[in-house]
């Protein structure tokens, strides 16, 4: 009993009734086109098969006119805002180009051919509901000496049943709509939303979104992480040591403004591609720029030893993110464990780049909270690449190793 009565009292039934009613507006006119082609064509429909022959003409007609009109990129924008608004259907985001497409214009003529045919026909229905009801209680009160005289004492059992028809008329229209709303709801996210490849397409777009972000938020960790953690090192040593050592606080100062330079020119290249704006972008650095990265390293207290081969033949990405890798390890080393030792190893062994960073365990630096994006950072740019990357305890050491697969530029541009 609650489900029949439920539509009776719910917003949002008569809200999608107001659905269904535009929909008859917009039939009106093809109703009259169809009253104006039963003129033009005179005495036709006299025999069956011309009522047949007549009734297809006219669904034809209607289809391809209701199709025609729904060709229009607008009629689609103005569709997804009815059916959102109205039938109260949440739509999945699209993109310009997906409504411009003939995928989305023939799923939005199939949409506009169910609105004005089916609920349309459902709001001539409900427009035609009242004058009915009232006829029906018309011949219950008005005719009563007629159905006396015709049926005798059983009249007023005939009058009641009229009664209670148009009582019930009225409630099982707004309960029809209800289901036909209903029925559109559940229809409008396939008609009106994205299409299986639009949505392949979007999620696509975001990847590469996410992937450029992530890939900014690598360079900005690695670039200004390192100037700061040396700068801040370098600043604290040459604040305790500025009466006793005024020599080493100089050179202190200056390594802090050698570095700030560094870190200023990593964050243009950064801006420039978030602004997609080439003349503001520096070069990048590789690794034939570890001699100042290790330069660095020893101004802020740390002793780098460092067994460098040969990196002239490897390919300029593979170079580009091996120098980030190195960078982050040594910013770790000097964050964690302080000033410590620190032994580099980096060279081209058979077909892939070979790095390997260890360090002593110090206690210096406690670790953070919500530490560790630039291992995982660094964890993201070999797997981007293809290799494998470790890091951890290694007895009473800590240990990073990259193997990075060296293979020809182009092979990597492709992957």
């Amino acid at each position: 009993m609650k489900s029949l009565v439920r539509p009776l009292v719910s917003v949002t039934t008569y809200r999608r009734w107001t659905f269904l009613l535009g929909g008859t507006a917009i039939l009106v006119p093809y109703l009259l086109i169809y009253v104006a082609l039963l003129q033009i064509m005179g005495s036709a429909g006299r025999l069956p098969a011309d009522q047949v022959l007549q009734s297809l003409v006219m669904l034809l007609a209607y289809v391809a006119v209701s199709s025609a009109v729904a060709f229009i990129p607008a009629v689609r924008i103005l569709s997804r805002t009815a059916a959102e608004t109205l039938l109260g259907v949440r739509l999945p985001a699209e993109t310009a180009e997906g409504m411009r497409s003939w995928r989305s214009r023939r799923r939005t003529a199939a949409w506009w051919v169910l609105h004005i045919g089916v609920g349309g026909g459902t709001g001539l229905a409900a427009v035609f509901a009242l004058p009915f009801a009232l006829v029906l209680l018309q011949k219950a009160f008005g005719g009563e000496n007629a159905l006396r005289e015709l049926f005798g004492g059983s009249s007023a059992l005939l009058t009641a049943a009229y009664v209670l028809l148009a009582l019930v008329v009225l409630p099982l229209v707004v309960c029809l709509g209800a289901g036909v709303g209903a029925l559109l709801a559940r229809l409008a996210p396939a008609l009106l939303g994205p299409s299986p490849a639009d949505r392949l397409m979007q999620l696509e777009r975001q990847a590469e979104q996410l992937i450029e972000r992530n890939r900014l938020a690598r360079e900005l960790h690695d670039s200004i992480g390192h100037a700061l953690t040396v700068t801040t090192l370098q600043a604290g040593a040459a604040a305790r040591l500025l009466d006793a050592d005024p020599e080493f606080a100089r050179r202190a100062l200056s390594a802090i403004e050698e570095t700030g330079r560094t870190a200023l020119e990593d964050l243009d290249h950064v801006l420039g591609l978030l602004r997609e704006d080439p003349s503001a972008r520096t070069p990048q650095r590789t690794l034939a720029d570890v001699t100042g990265l290790f330069e660095q390293t020893r101004s802020a207290g740390a002793e780098v030893r460092a067994e460098v081969g040969p990196t002239d033949g490897i390919p300029a990405v593979v170079s580009r993110e091996a120098y980030r890798i190195l960078q982050e390890a040594l910013t770790n080393v000097l964050r964690h464990a302080g000033k410590v030792p620190v032994d580099v190893r980096l060279g081209v062994c058979a077909d892939r780049l070979e790095l390997e960073v260890t360090n002593p365990v110090g206690s210096v630096a406690a670790p953070r909270a919500g530490g560790g994006s630039g291992l995982r950072g660094v964890r993201e740019r070999v797997a981007l690449l293809g290799g494998r990357s470790s890091a951890g305890l290694d007895g009473s050491r800590w240990r990073v190793h990259v193997a990075i697969p060296v293979v020809p530029t182009l092979e990597l541009e492709r992957r």
